[in-house]
């Protein structure tokens, strides 16, 4: 069986978590002996195919741009035997490739488009061309993986003419090895992060979606410090309104660090390390990786109540969950900001929370486990 995998992010230029997931089940795709083409946007490390988009299409909205390469990836995958495609990026590559070759597409949700509509300020038109590229795909795939209970919930809410059977929940994963605690603390020196003091972590895109606004409002009277490792702005204005609140929140205290690149796994795993609470304010996630990888660390969590968050944190055991209302956003930021001043303020409790989030991400998150479901799935569609 030869699979293509098709995806936006790969190696070297690997930004969230789709990306994660993506580099990560290939590697245990192929300890499992599976042949895998790798078909992406970007990057070529192992061996992976980069796809570029149409250059006459250079000054046209992204949207455009991204159908340009599905096409050029759906021609490249003859030889295949099941296509993989992971976010609506990739999505209509796997699906024109189905049609094209006669094989079996299977689609990953990493997140739905009919739920983030700030996209829109991103993409503008280009918005209903991505929320048409996902239908379409999802609605014809053989197969349609959700990384969590919440996000499977959510497809059949959001596509309600798909048919349950053909929706399968195979978590996200984590490299333990990868992402393990750590005791040096070079990279946080560079930075100006003060080891000896406590302090709340917070490592995402400056998207809507992570909700990092919100942190920022609520960490006005936080104790210790706040280091955000935040990059990769989804559009110029979401950047400068983060800016500002970061401007305005130094202003009013001290001991706020700011990173606004995206980091090389091993200074993140370094970060999350000896961060004594990791925050994750998205108000929509599907499963949320940086949480795992934060565990994995053996830092304790608090994140929003929000998709896939609560079977990965366990409330009081490995974290704290903040329920998220939509409609009355300061409760939410009260909520954030109390929880993670108990946390800082107690480094032993938030030290045997990440002593339990450690284990739990070990036992139940193991990557060997989740490629050899992704491998029965995919015998189970060629059949």
């Amino acid at each position: 069986m030869r699979i293509g995998v098709l995806t936006r992010e790969w190696p070297d230029q690997v930004y969230g978590g789709a990306g994660v997931h993506v580099e990560h089940l290939v590697r245990f795709l192929r300890a499992e002996g599976a042949a895998v083409d790798v078909h992406s946007f970007g990057g070529t490390a192992d061996g992976a195919v980069a796809h570029d988009a149409d250059p006459a299409l250079t000054q046209a909205n992204s949207a455009l741009q991204v159908l340009s390469t599905d096409l050029r990836i759906a021609a490249a995958t003859a030889g295949c035997d099941v296509v993989h495609s992971h976010t609506w990026y990739a999505d209509l590559a796997g699906h024109l490739s189905g049609l094209l070759h006669g094989i079996p597409h299977v689609v990953t949700t990493h997140s739905l488009e009919p739920h983030r509509p700030w996209k829109a300020e991103q993409l503008g038109g280009g918005y209903a061309i991505s929320s048409w590229a996902e239908k379409t795909a999802v609605l014809a795939a053989d197969a349609v993986i959700a990384v969590s209970e919440g996000m499977a919930r959510d497809v059949l809410a959001s596509y309600p003419d798909l048919d349950p059977a053909r929706v399968h929940v195979i978590h996200n994963g984590i490299d333990a090895e990868a992402y393990a605690p750590t005791d040096a603390t070079d990279v946080l020196e560079r930075y100006g992060v003060d080891a000896s003091v406590p302090y709340a972590l917070f490592v995402g895109r400056i998207t809507r979606q992570k909700g990092l606004a919100h942190l920022l409002r609520a960490a006005r009277d936080l104790p210790g410090q706040l280091v955000l490792c935040a990059g990769a702005p989804d559009t110029p204005e979401i950047a400068a309104e983060t800016a500002d609140l970061v401007e305005e929140l130094q202003r009013a205290r001290d001991g706020v660090v700011l990173i606004s690149e995206m980091l090389p796994k091993a200074e993140v795993v370094q970060l999350l390390s000896h961060a004594t609470v990791f925050v994750c304010p998205s108000v929509y996630e599907p499963l949320g990786i940086v949480n795992l990888e934060a565990m994995a660390c053996g830092t304790a969590v608090v994140a929003s109540s929000v998709g896939g968050i609560p079977e990965v944190v366990v409330d009081g055991e490995t974290g704290l969950l903040v329920p998220y209302d939509e409609a009355d956003p300061r409760a939410f930021e009260a909520g954030l900001a109390t929880r993670v001043a108990e946390l800082l303020a107690d480094p032993d409790r938030a030290a045997a929370m990440g002593r339990a989030g450690r284990e739990r991400a070990v036992t139940h998150f193991g990557w060997d486990a989740i490629a050899r479901r992704t491998l029965e799935l995919y015998a189970s569609v060629l059949r």
